[in-house]
């Protein structure tokens, strides 16, 4: 029998409705666990908690941190590393973490990761000493290697912290003298430095510090951070020399920071836009004695600012 068209108007109109209903069902899916937990006690009383971004496909939004069955902390995404103070010293102490996406669903457990802390020395006021040497390289576009010599300390080395731009990114075991760092960007110029701790929390100065450029990922294209920073201080001035970037035109605009902060563009006008290695000369009148930590980075034909060059300490003179 024919249907009339009412009908067949209602029949379609139930028909998409369902078909809307299966587009939109509740995502209950959770994401995998988080990989690559390790927990490393930084001193008597903190345990410094680290895993593996999770992959994009996930869709998480926010990491879980558990000591035993204790929610400890909750990170944002980006977030992959957390250290967890107020612990007590001499205390075995075990650390998971896991995945919650935007629906709500929560990963499984990452496997353990166990650690001890040690005896606390509340007495103990001598940091330990520098590490003698730094050396590194990068094992691919996005993770790189870092070795160090091993400090010593009147009580013991507790741990070796990596930092990155004056920002603790790692943490190594007292035993530990190389490390591998992932979660890195490609086509960048890294400058790391390693301190020792000991178990009262007293930090060394920093080791030596080495650069490491990490390569570009496939389809990148060519690497897009000056090189070759040097920063030079004189009297009332410094004098900042570096290599343009191969951007495919030459380079006129140069963004420079200074203590992790932009403070000024560097443009060079028509007619002299330096090819190859540039130099820019700065009148300063911060006080004899100021401390700088200097990096540039290059505007790109597209309008974007490049990656950064490696980072370079200078003190300003009289």
């Amino acid at each position: 029998m024919r249907r009339s068209a009412p009908t067949l108007a209602l029949f379609l109109t139930l028909t998409g409705l369902t078909g809307l209903t299966a587009c939109t069902a509740p995502d209950t899916v959770p994401p995998s666990a988080p990989t690559g937990l390790t927990a490393q006690a930084g001193s008597a009383t903190s345990v410094h908690v680290m895993w593996n971004a999770a992959a994009a496909r996930d869709g998480v939004t926010h990491y879980q941190v558990f000591e035993g069955d204790r929610p400890v902390r909750e990170l944002p995404a980006e977030k992959t590393m957390v250290d967890i103070t107020g612990l007590t010293p001499q205390t075995a102490y075990s650390f998971t973490v896991r995945a919650r996406d935007s629906a709500g669903n929560l990963s499984p457990a990452a496997p353990a990761a166990r650690v001890t802390t040690p005896a606390a020395k509340a007495e103990d006021r001598t940091p330990p000493s520098a590490p003698a040497t730094t050396t590194g390289g990068a094992t691919g576009p996005r993770s790189a290697r870092v070795s160090w010599t091993p400090s010593a300390d009147d009580t013991g080395v507790t741990a070796y912290d990596v930092y990155q731009g004056g920002v603790r990114i790692h943490t190594a075991g007292p035993g530990d003298s190389t490390t591998t760092l992932t979660g890195l960007r490609p086509d960048t110029v890294y400058t790391f430095t390693v301190r020792a701790r000991d178990g009262a929390d007293n930090s060394s100065p920093d080791g030596p510090a080495v650069d490491v450029s990490t390569p570009p990922a496939s389809g990148d294209g060519p690497g897009t951070a000056p090189a070759d920073l040097t920063a030079t201080a004189s009297p009332g001035a410094v004098t900042l020399t570096w290599t343009a970037p191969d951007t495919g035109r030459p380079t006129a605009e140069y963004e420079l920071y200074v203590n992790g902060r932009p403070t000024t563009v560097i443009q060079f006008g028509a007619g002299a836009v330096p090819a190859g290695r540039v130099e820019h000369r700065l009148t300063v009148a911060e006080p004899v004695g100021t401390e700088w930590a200097v990096k540039v980075r290059a505007r790109l034909p597209d309008g974007n600012w490049g990656a950064f060059s490696a980072e370079r300490r200078i003190t300003l003179v009289a």
